[in-house]
């Protein structure tokens, strides 16, 4: 398969994205150019590169019907936060401040916060979502395990000073 160049020098431009690329299947869609470049066949390409005809094909159309930047990737949209930064503001002070008696839990989970995000920020998410909308935000899943408010410290010293002897013993 043989292309022309676009503009003089993509081939030693593609050349240099190539070596400079860290993304292997990147690298593989620039290579099959710059190859495609020099008139080397499709099939030889393909089997240089471990690929298909049909990629190196697909890649060399490309680059013919719109250039290098047809090549590398664009970047790919997504969907825009359903919490905005207002809103984001006020889950992260409420999160901080943790469970209020309200709440009836010692320590938020997800589904707590899920509630908390559709009752005082009428933001309704999946619980993925908010898993998601947490890490972006700069917060863990992990927490460590609540102390029960009962719970007697002198009581468990003197357990680990009277039984742990018997209990450790052969």
């Amino acid at each position: 398969m043989f292309i022309k160049e676009r503009e003089p020098g993509d081939r030693q431009r593609l050349r240099e994205l190539a070596r400079t690329q860290k993304n292997a299947e990147q690298k593989d869609r620039l290579l099959s150019v710059f190859h495609a470049l020099g008139g080397m066949e499709t099939l030889d390409i393909a089997a240089a590169l471990c690929k298909s005809r049909k990629f190196v094909q697909r890649w060399a159309y490309a680059y013919r019907d719109g250039g290098i930047d047809a090549v590398c990737p664009r970047p790919r949209g997504g969907g825009t936060p359903r919490l905005g930064p207002e809103a984001a503001a006020r889950l992260a002070r409420r999160l901080d401040a943790g469970p209020t008696p309200g709440d009836k839990v010692c320590t938020l989970r997800g589904k707590d916060v899920q509630r908390i995000m559709k009752d005082e920020l009428d933001t309704e998410l999946s619980l993925s979502s908010v898993y998601r909308t947490l890490q972006r935000m700069g917060y863990s899943c992990l927490a460590p395990r609540p102390r029960h408010e009962k719970q007697d410290l002198a009581a468990q010293q003197r357990f680990k000073q009277e039984a742990a002897p018997l209990l450790s013993a052969p």
